[in-house]
């Protein structure tokens, strides 16, 4: 999949100018509210025409206005999932699902109803109407919809925003079958870390209007100024971990990694099952020693690559683990306190307890595997 947007677009006193290629398999829009994550989601679907620039997906040019392209909504295959999932009160759900049928021709269908039904885990919603579902089914209704029209992108404008904790929970699974098992690339506009660190394949940050950063999930996250308008402690690094064995008699699961052995709360995966953990920054405390006699269970050797205390009372120590990047925020009188410069052996204490099921997900399937 490739994603190649290079537009501007005036919207009253509001500018978008985005510039960005992008070939993940789920591509996250990323910015706090008025960045211009939904008017570039628009854009792309073709729903708002941007003053100038060229749009496409896969090579295949949606929007030139160089030459004068500009490709209707219907004609874009590109499905679209909306913070509420505006399915019809009076259809069945298997009614809701068939209607985007309708609007591709017959040759060019090949997405398969029962493997759709199956992969949304909906079979049991079918005879059922929208009044009657929680807001999770209604959401896994509204992208099994979308995606039986066959689209080459699917859209997700904050499909997640309106739901409590639990039907996150619920709804997340899903969209990581999608994002692995699923033929469609996904973009998905987010203005949630954890949210991003879970499913995101790449991130594209917006801020004011502009592209602030863009590429693999694991680089952007690490740089807490992306985000320091969710609070400079939402930033982290996202580690891909395995399985090496469960404890059962504690409750808990010990991850391989490269910077060592992770413990977690118990998970319910086979040993060997491939994960994406995120360590926090503010999850992380350094010792110049290997501390003795204390309840922690997650002890990394490493070395300081670099320290960036530019201002404010925290400075963000940025780490190598055994080949693994971490960073860690402490205060700068910490990193003074202990003489932190590169080259500075140290060690990073991760809690077990801060490995919640917040920040430990199914990692996305490499492309190519089974």
């Amino acid at each position: 999949m490739s994603l190649d947007v290079d537009i501007k677009h005036r919207q009253g006193a509001f500018t978008l100018q985005a510039r960005f290629h992008s070939q993940g398999r789920l591509t996250a829009l990323f910015g706090r509210s008025g960045a211009g994550k939904t008017t570039l989601v628009n854009a792309i679907g073709g729903l708002i025409r941007p003053s100038e620039g060229r749009i496409a997906v896969n090579g295949r040019p949606l929007l030139d206005t160089s030459r004068g392209i500009d490709v209707p909504v219907h004609r874009r295959r590109i499905g679209y999932v909306f913070q509420e999932g505006r399915l019809f009160p009076h259809l069945t759900v298997r009614q809701n699902l068939l209607f985007g049928r309708w609007f591709t021709p017959r040759k060019e269908r090949s997405a398969d109803f029962g493997t759709m039904v199956a992969l949304l885990g909906i079979e049991h919603l079918l005879d059922r109407r929208p009044p009657t579902l929680s807001g999770g089914e209604k959401q896994r209704v509204a992208i099994g919809r979308a995606l039986l029209a066959d689209p080459q992108l699917l859209l997700m404008d904050e499909p997640l925003a309106s739901l409590d904790d639990d039907r996150k929970a619920e709804i997340y699974p899903y969209i990581e079958r999608l994002r692995d098992e699923g033929q469609v690339p996904i973009v998905l506009v987010s203005h949630s870390v954890p949210e991003i660190a879970r499913l995101a394949t790449s991130v594209v940050v917006l801020s004011e209007g502009r592209v602030a950063a863009i590429g693999a999930a694991a680089e952007v996250l690490r740089h807490t100024d992306l985000f320091a308008s969710h609070g400079p402690m939402e930033a982290g690094t996202l580690v891909e971990t395995r399985v090496l064995r469960h404890e059962d008699e504690f409750a808990l699961t010990v991850l391989e990694t490269r910077a060592g052995p992770l413990t977690v709360p118990r998970i319910g995966l086979p040993v060997g099952a491939s994960l994406r953990v995120r360590i926090r920054a503010r999850d992380v405390i350094l010792s110049l020693e290997r501390p003795l006699s204390m309840s922690a269970l997650n002890v990394l050797p490493g070395s300081v690559v670099s320290l960036d205390a530019s201002g404010g009372p925290g400075a963000d120590v940025m780490l190598d683990c055994g080949g693994e990047s971490l960073v860690a925020r402490i205060t700068r009188k910490s990193a003074e306190d202990l003489r932190l410069a590169p080259g500075v052996r140290v060690h990073a204490i991760v809690k077990s307890v801060a490995m919640d099921s917040d920040v430990v997900s199914q990692a996305p399937r490499v492309d190519g595997a089974a």
